[in-house]
């Protein structure tokens, strides 16, 4: 079974920078694409970023392209994302997700593993 925890989210004024991270539990990271989505209060879940595990390849939503960067660690299981220029409007509950990367897999698709989130707070 597979288990996400994210952490490293908090409170940051406009124009700084934070960084997440999202532990995977269960076998064969390696196997799995991750992604990280946003939901603020009231609005959609939405996608943010998106990377697969067997070609590396990433997938950012227009909204961050440029200032964040994902990336993972296949030896620590872990997937990460590396926010900078924040604004206000990126205040939300950050979660991972994960998709085994069977023939079908999009970035953008359904994932079937979800963290907890956390929480994104970008002061004007």
């Amino acid at each position: 079974q597979v288990q996400l925890v994210e952490s490293g989210g908090g409170l940051v004024q406009a124009g700084g920078s934070l960084s997440l991270s999202c532990v995977f539990s269960g076998r064969h990271f390696i196997s799995y694409g991750m992604a990280w989505f946003r939901q603020a209060p009231g609005k959609e879940r939405e996608y943010v970023a998106g990377m697969s595990g067997s070609t590396g390849r990433t997938d950012y939503a227009d909204s961050v392209k440029g200032r964040f960067t994902i990336s993972r660690d296949n030896a620590k299981k872990t997937l990460y994302l590396q926010m900078k220029t924040l604004e206000p409007e990126d205040t939300a509950v950050y979660s991972c997700a994960a998709e085994i990367e069977s023939y079908d897999y999009t970035f953008r698709g359904n994932y079937d593993y979800w963290g907890q989130g956390t929480q994104v707070t970008v002061s004007s």
